[in-house]
């Protein structure tokens, strides 16, 4: 693979021989690299094919921190054994942008109320709920950030549509909505 272009020193734009261009991310797989220049390949613990049906947005990629990604991946390695899925890469991707905002909300102290969703979504995604637990247990140890309880939530949200395709989620999120309009009523 032949490196175009650099977002920072664990990801980077390459081009394969057939002229297809992939976001890789690996440790060091940028570093120090020039246009033309072969990427190794044994550095790259990750690719996204940039062409594919849920395009990753190559902009929006360059924007997410070397940090984040690394989060990402050991998440992922967390909980893919936990819950028995495999994220595909566009589902890493999505996972990678939440935690990279999720750490910048964190260092600029904004906060996202949860309202009544935690407990609804940790009774009816038990097991999700659970890795998302762990999940954001181990970013926090990693960057030694303390993330918002209401962030389990979100990375609940990302494990359960990683689990199911999406379908289940969809369904649930119209199911609290209306819990949530109900209790509000209440």
């Amino acid at each position: 693979m032949k490196f175009i272009k650099n977002f920072n020193n664990n990801a980077a734009l390459v081009e394969d021989d057939q002229g297809t261009e992939w976001i890789v991310i690996g440790n060091g797989v940028g570093f120090g690299k020039k246009q033309g220049m072969l990427v190794d390949e044994g550095r790259v613990e990750r690719r996204f094919v940039t062409a594919e049906k849920n395009s990753l947005d190559i902009e929006s990629f360059k924007e997410i921190e070397a940090q984040s990604l690394e989060l990402t991946t050991k998440v992922i390695e967390l909980v893919e054994p936990l819950l028995g899925i495999k994220f595909n890469d566009y589902q890493y991707f999505v996972l990678a942008d939440h935690i990279d905002f999720s750490l910048k909300r964190a260092y600029e102290g904004i906060e996202i109320s949860d309202g009544t969703v935690i407990w609804e979504i940790s009774k009816l995604f038990n097991e999700e709920y659970q890795a998302a637990k762990k999940a954001i247990t181990l970013i926090n140890q990693q960057v030694h950030v303390q993330l918002q309880k209401n962030e389990v939530v979100f990375m609940t949200y990302h494990f359960v549509n990683a689990s199911m395709d999406g379908s289940r989620l969809q369904d649930t999120i119209k199911i609290t909505k209306l819990i949530s309009g109900i209790i509000d009523i209440i």
